[in-house]
């Protein structure tokens, strides 16, 4: 089975002149393999007429085609297809009654999708998007399935599912929503009679009564997820419902969305946060492919089972790898090294910010050469103001400035913010071009950074037309790009999935590495604060009123620090070395409570 995929945003019609169709060897013997059937619009290429030569792939100056060959067998799990030389599922995953299942897999690869056909909002084509099937022949083709008994309920209309979509930033945007209060808002669409249990849970009292064209990101997330529990429904879906949030709101969230299932409800989550999933999840369905080509569906798996078959990249009920290389966390990261008596790069001392209703307190600190110092803590407690700090954006208004006007010129910084602007006006490579010089195109940057933040094909896109996770990794190449001592990057793992997050703290600690730098990380994700952190700077105090800084800890101290403020434990599985989230009140949870290690109980990962 041979697929065609003509990506349409990359195809620049206007701009070429048709190599894919004058260098095609089956038009030039008389077939027409390649039309173009609309004047000005992407050809077509027939599938059936292609023989995979891969010339039109080479020669199209845009990379805007893909062929692909798949097993012959696969063609009859085509789940759906958006259209002639789209992207194309095969399979779908299996939702049960009272259980949580969780997605995992890379962007672009159809969970979306899936969630959409599982919520009612796609019908699956099969395939014959020219000829869409009816709920007969679509129950017929799952027939013998647990799909099947889905679809029948689906087609006569006895399944109420409930979609929390994956963008959320959306939502004040709607007239009808803008100017609601959070609290009428979740009065209004309470057909369940949880409200008040779900305001409890997701400590929605102090945003209650604001409105909603108000909140941030986070607080339109919480709100999102509230609506969706709050009605009664029979299964309900939830894409990436931890984005924007910090860690004590995911583990609010974890427990807010198991407690469906326990009452009885189906649930499905795509989440990108390994330890959430884990903690949330009763059984895991893997997705792979190639993003924006195609993508399959695995067979169900245990929780802990699933997730390490993705780190491991290889599924032995199928006898297929799907990812060269196998992940592997701290035992196998290089990471949480002692670098206390590496050479001093930057000394801080005791700080403060004061704004007109929060205020900043900053313990001294000391960062060695290649060191990557991760930073954890709660929103709205002053993070992304200390990082401000030590960029030079902001000066404290107690205590000397980090880097002071002597040391600019020795000391250089690199800043990613948090909050990023796609106001550049010119293509990826002008934009690297402009921050990183010559540095830019050297093989070197290519290699440690394109490559593993996967941006050769974005490198003639306009930053304008770039999706939030494309403009993250260009953000995160661009800090790269430049020659600093210091570089600081706010959030850099948001909109990424899970092997875009670990390629870029692969990406960092190399830069650190080689230019005998360090670094500064925001973090939410306990998994990558574990993966590419040595040493923490641990916020705590009241959201929005004050925050407080500690100074650089050793990561166990800094994370035990942190986690025992959350009142969580974890523990490290045997075979990859993730940190798990223990189940609260377990034996194992109850025991390390008791010893102090909230961090994690010393374990020897397999390689």
């Amino acid at each position: 089975m041979r697929l065609a995929i003509v990506d349409k945003d990359r195809c620049k019609v206007k701009d070429c002149t048709q190599e894919c169709r004058r260098f095609c060897p089956i038009v030039r013997t008389g077939s027409d393999a390649v039309v173009f059937p609309v004047e000005g619009k992407p050809p077509v290429i027939v599938e059936e007429l292609c023989t995979g030569c891969g010339i039109c792939v080479k020669k199209c100056p845009f990379n805007a085609i893909t062929i692909i060959n798949l097993p012959e067998e696969l063609d009859s799990d085509t789940s759906h297809r958006y259209g002639a030389n789209s992207f194309k599922l095969f399979r779908l995953p299996i939702p049960k009654p009272q259980k949580v299942l969780g997605l995992v897999g890379p962007n672009g690869v159809g969970k979306s999708t899936a969630m959409k056909i599982l919520a009612g909002e796609i019908k699956p084509n099969l395939g014959k998007f020219d000829d869409p099937p009816d709920w007969d022949e679509i129950i017929r083709y799952y027939r013998g399935s647990e799909l099947q008994p889905f679809f029948e309920k689906m087609r006569d209309g006895k399944i109420k599912a409930i979609f929390k979509p994956q963008n959320i930033t959306d939502l004040p945007k709607l007239p009808s929503i803008a100017e609601a209060t959070v609290g009428q808002l979740l009065e209004k669409v309470n057909t369940s009679g949880r409200l008040d249990e779900v305001k409890d849970m997701l400590t929605l009292d102090k945003i209650w009564n604001r409105k909603i064209k108000h909140l941030s990101g986070g607080e339109l997330q919480r709100i999102a997820i509230a609506a969706a529990i709050v009605r009664e429904g029979d299964i309900y879906l939830f894409d990436e419902p931890t984005a924007y949030l910090d860690v004590a709101e995911r583990l609010k969230t974890g427990k807010a969305i198991r407690k469906l299932a326990e009452k009885g409800k189906t649930v499905v989550v795509v989440e990108h946060d390994l330890s959430i999933l884990d903690y949330v999840s009763d059984y895991v369905s893997i997705f792979y492919g190639k993003p924006s080509v195609y993508g399959i569906v695995s067979n169900p798996h245990g929780t802990r089972v699933g997730i390490n078959i993705y780190l491991d990249g290889f599924l032995p009920d199928e006898n297929i790898r799907f990812r060269d290389t196998k992940i592997y966390f701290h035992h196998g990261s290089g990471a949480g090294t002692d670098f206390s008596a590496q050479e001093v790069l930057l000394e801080y001392g005791e700080m403060e910010k004061h704004f007109e209703k929060f205020k900043l307190k900053i313990s001294p600190g000391r960062v060695h050469k290649g060191e990557i110092i991760g930073i954890l803590g709660p929103n709205g407690i002053g993070k992304t103001t200390f990082v401000k700090i030590l960029a030079g954006v902001l000066a404290p208004d107690k205590g000397d400035s980090p880097i002071s006007k002597e040391e600019e010129e020795k000391l250089k910084v690199s800043y990613k913010p948090q909050y990023l602007k796609a106001d550049f006006d010119g293509t990826v490579r002008m934009f690297l071009a402009k921050i990183g010089g010559e540095y830019a195109s050297t093989a070197d940057f290519q290699t440690t950074v394109i490559k593993r933040l996967e941006l050769d094909k974005l490198m003639e896109r306009p930053v304008p037309e770039l999706s939030g996770g494309e403009l993250q990794r260009v953000a995160i190449a661009g800090c790269l790009a430049r020659d600093a001592d210091l570089y600081l990057l706010d959030e850099p793992s948001a909109f990424l999935d899970v092997e875009q997050r670990l390629e870029a703290a692969r990406a960092i600690r190399k830069v650190i590495q080689s230019r005998f730098a360090a670094a500064f990380i925001v973090e939410h994700s306990m998994i990558t604060a574990d993966y590419i952190s040595d040493s923490l700077v641990v916020f705590d105090g009241t959201p929005g009123v004050e925050g407080h800084a500690s100074s650089v800890l050793p990561l166990k101290v800094g994370m035990n620090k942190f986690l025992k403020d959350m009142g969580v434990t974890f523990r490290r599985d045997p075979q990859t070395g993730r940190p798990r989230i223990n189940k609260e009140g377990s034996q194992m949870d109850t025991q390390q409570k008791a010893t102090g290690q909230y961090y994690f109980v010393d374990t020897k990962s397999k390689k």
